[in-house]
Parts: C-alpha cells; structure tokens; sequence
C-alpha cells in the first residue's frame, strides 16, 4: 500500500503536464489562458509574436502600453482599466467564442523588441489583427492602429471601434460594469445631507427667501447691470478706459453703439441713485410725520432727481453730439 502512494505521488507532476500540454490550437490555448485569467492576456515578445504570427484563423486586439511610473504615461495608466474592463467583458459574454477574438496587453518592460520593430515613440497603441485565413480573412495581414490622439478613451469608445473591425454577423458582447458602490453610497448621503440640511434650516431660511425687500433689491441690481450695458461688454470685449488723446482718461465713448466698462458702471451708479431717490420720495417721505422734516425730504430727493438727470442727459450729449435734450444746472 505504501509504495502504491509513492508511485501516485511521483505519477503527480507527470500527469500534471499532461493535462497542461498546449493541444496546438493557438486560439483555444490562449482563450483558455484568458478565462483562467479573467482579463487579457499579458504579452512578451515572444507570445506577441506566436499569438499574432500568420496563418492566423482568429483576431487578436493587443494594446501597446507603457504602465511603468518611470516612463511617465499617465494616459497608458488612466486607460489600463478601461481596457482590462472590456477584455473581460467580451471574453465572459462570447461564452462560444463565435467572435474568434482575443485581447492581449504588451508592457514596453515586456516587449521593447517589439516596440523597436513597430517603430513605436509613443504609446498607448491599439493594434486589431484580422484573421489571415478561414471565412472571416482579410488580403491585407497588416493591423488596424487605434492612435489615442483625443485624450483618454473609456471601454465603451473602445468597443465600439472594435466592433466596427468584427464581422457585422458576429455577436459584440457588452460592455459589463461592477456596480459602483462607492459612488451609490456618496450620492445617497450628499441627497440625505441636503435634505436634512433644508428640513433643519427652512424655519430660518423661508422667512428670508420670502422677504420682499430681498427680491426686490436682487431684482433692481439685475435690471441697472442690464439697463447699464453689463452684456454688451462681455459681449464686445470692450476696454474699462481708454486715454483722450491729450494725456488724460476719457470715460464715456462716443457714439451710442460704444462704451466703455468703467462707462457703464457709472451709468449704473446713476440709474441706481435716480432709483432710490424715487423710491424714497414713492415710500420713505410720506411716513414722516414731521411736516417740516418731510417738507425738507421732498427738497432734498427731488434736488438729487434734478441733478442726477440732468447730469444723465449731459452724458447723452457727450456721446452724441447731435443729441439736443438737456436739463439745468448740466
């Protein structure tokens, strides 16, 4: 009994590489190697060039990537998930392999042989060998290059560029993503943070989005950056000032179709003045119930209503000469 045991175990090793012996079908080796896997398969010079050596009865996608830190391809680095998401994705959903499709990853490390003899100064590269013989053969046995020159691209780009090269009566399996949890979970307590947020602030912030006088001045700002020509210079790019010609500053342009950006903040500031002065007199002067401290209010905002339109209409005058309105003491 006990030299049978010994003979088994020493049998071990033996039948161990029997049962690994590659059959001599590079397609059915080498997908086998992938579903093992789970992802593509990881290249070297020589398994490059046995995988993609013709006569060739399969098509085989490889990208040629540069992953080590030292070489400093943050784009190789940014599309190697997106990549091992879609080698994965295809081989588990062509559970036939009806697309005859391989993927494989090739490391500069790996296969700078390969590199050299590509030609190859940047990477990544995205290289699709069709088959070389059978019904889905292509005449011309060079790959289709997919050059990364629009930045970094996501499987799903990917796949369908490489769907494009599959016979259109091939299954494309999809692309599968894992749930991302994390991202569930954060979304889920940033909505259950503002909603706390709002149920525990409305008492104080409700008064306040009500509050009239709030709107109201929100609204009067909006109305005098807009009645002051704000659009027309981001619009027109317009300078704030520009030099008179003798030395000075000059703050107003001529003609009504320029201004200037300091131009129309002060017409603004003007606006603004002759809207508070009408609003006072409109609401503020009628509740004051001293006569004589009323009577000087009307003197005082009607004086700054005089004033300020005058000064308005003098302004008009500057740009267009041809403007004939005016109003004392301008």
């Amino acid at each position: 009994m006990r030299w049978f045991q010994l003979l088994a175990a020493s049998a071990l090793p033996f039948l161990a590489l029997a049962a690994k012996k590659p059959s001599g079908d590079r397609f059915n080796d080498n997908r086998s190697k992938a579903l093992s896997s789970g992802a593509a398969l990881k290249l070297d010079d020589q398994s490059y060039a046995q995988l993609t050596k013709a006569p060739r009865d399969y098509a085989v996608a490889v990208l040629l990537t540069a992953l080590e830190t030292r070489f400093g391809c943050t784009l190789c680095r940014e599309f190697q998930p997106e990549w091992e998401l879609l080698a994965k994705s295809w081989v588990k959903g062509d559970k036939n392999a009806q697309s005859r499709l391989l993927f494989g990853t090739l490391d500069f490390v790996d296969g700078k042989n390969t590199f050299q003899s590509l030609m190859l100064q940047t990477a990544p590269i995205l290289l699709y060998f069709h088959p070389t013989v059978g019904p889905n053969a292509k005449a011309d046995a060079q790959p289709v290059k997919f050059e990364f020159t629009q930045g970094p691209q996501t499987a799903e780009q990917i796949h369908q560029w490489i769907s494009r090269q599959v016979p259109a009566d091939v299954p494309k399996p999809a692309i599968s993503r894992p749930i991302n949890w994390l991202k569930i979970i954060s979304v889920t307590t940033a909505i259950l943070g503002v909603v706390t947020l709002f149920a525990v602030a409305a008492p104080y912030l409700v008064p306040v989005l009500q509050n009239r006088n709030l709107w109201a001045a929100f609204s009067l700002i909006a109305v005098l950056l807009f009645t002051s020509g704000h659009m027309f210079n981001h619009i027109r790019k317009v300078p704030y000032v520009s030099g008179d010609g003798k030395g000075g500053i000059s703050y107003f342009a001529g003609g009504f179709s320029n201004q200037f950006g300091l131009e129309s903040q002060i017409v603004a500031a003007m606006y603004g003045v002759l809207s508070f002065a009408t609003i006072s007199l409109a609401l503020k002067v009628p509740r004051i119930k001293d006569a004589r401290a009323q009577q000087f209010a009307v003197f005082l905002w009607s004086g700054v209503l005089l004033c300020m339109y005058s000064f308005l209409l003098s302004v008009f005058r500057m740009k267009n000469g041809g403007y004939t309105f005016w109003l004392p003491p301008f």
